[in-house]
């Protein structure tokens, strides 16, 4: 019978496994201050004398180089804070679609800046993030007709091209064959 070594008793509560997803970051992940954060990215000023609003991340934009990373790294805070409080993984995944779709076409130098000013990405993050906590079935009904709308147009992208493509070879074959 082989011989086993002292061992350590436990004394106390048994230990507790957290789910990654639990309840992290305290207060500052609460609707009051995601929202906050999401108006002041997205519409804290607005231009005098027209419904025009922009936030700090359509500012920061103009700054080259670094400031769409420092807006899109501002963005993900949202996004970490709806995982955190157990947004489903496909609203999760139409979160990133928009910041995705926010961060590629705002590096456009200018008008990725009004891109930027006019998507608002923060704000429909925040939106996903209440929503899927009042109405999850809902939220995530449309999160999944968002991804097939964006599925559709992503495949229009790749087949009007190769379309217009082949009519002009095949329009270029006939001038050839004419001639």
């Amino acid at each position: 019978m082989p011989m086993r070594g002292p061992q350590t008793v436990y004394v106390g509560p048994p230990p507790q496994v957290l789910s990654p997803r639990m309840r992290r970051g305290g207060k500052a992940f609460d609707d009051e201050n995601l929202d906050l954060l999401s108006h002041l990215l997205d519409d804290w000023f607005r231009i005098p004398g027209t419904a025009i609003r922009f936030g700090l991340d359509g500012i920061v934009g103009f700054i080259p180089g670094v400031g769409d990373v420092i807006g899109g790294i501002a963005s993900c805070i949202i996004i970490v804070a709806a995982w955190a409080r157990g947004v489903s993984y496909v609203t999760l995944a139409r979160m990133l679609a928009n910041w995705g779709i926010e961060v590629l076409l705002g590096a456009v130098p200018v008008l990725g800046n009004l891109f930027d000013i006019g998507w608002k990405a923060n704000r429909r993050n925040y939106a996903l993030l209440t929503g899927s906590l009042a109405d999850p079935q809902g939220t995530r009904r449309r999160s999944w007709l968002f991804f097939a709308g964006l599925c559709l147009v992503l495949a229009a992208m790749l087949v009007l091209p190769m379309l217009l493509l082949g009519w002009l070879s095949v329009e270029l074959l006939h001038g050839i064959a004419r001639v």
